[in-house]
């Protein structure tokens, strides 16, 4: 199961990893099928690459449910708060250490 959701300067991707499937080797399969695909259709004239990093977060089956409809409400979401001010969240919500200089 996946849901991907779009706003102006990242996506959100929610989906289900098996243990035996490396993340990083997930994440740049998903880099560089779409790039081949929005440059063959020419969906975006700006776009060149993707970013070099990402973030990557995990939850509970259990709250699958929620995350959907998370994801689905980006477009929303982003009316009140940032890409920068949400990875923020993210980040802290996960007890990640981070230095605001390497954020967007």
């Amino acid at each position: 199961m996946y849901r991907i959701n779009g706003v102006e300067d990242h996506i959100h991707i929610l989906t289900h990893v098996h243990p035996s499937i490396a993340l990083a080797s997930l994440v740049k399969d998903i880099k560089i099928a779409s790039a081949e695909y929005i440059k063959k259709k020419r969906l975006f004239s700006n776009f060149n690459s993707w970013q070099e990093g990402y973030g990557a977060f995990t939850y509970s089956i259990g709250e699958k449910d929620v995350l959907i409809e998370y994801v689905k409400n980006q477009e929303e979401h982003h009316q009140t708060k940032s890409f920068r001010e949400e990875y923020m969240e993210l980040l802290k919500e996960h007890q990640i250490e981070f230095d605001e200089k390497y954020l967007l």
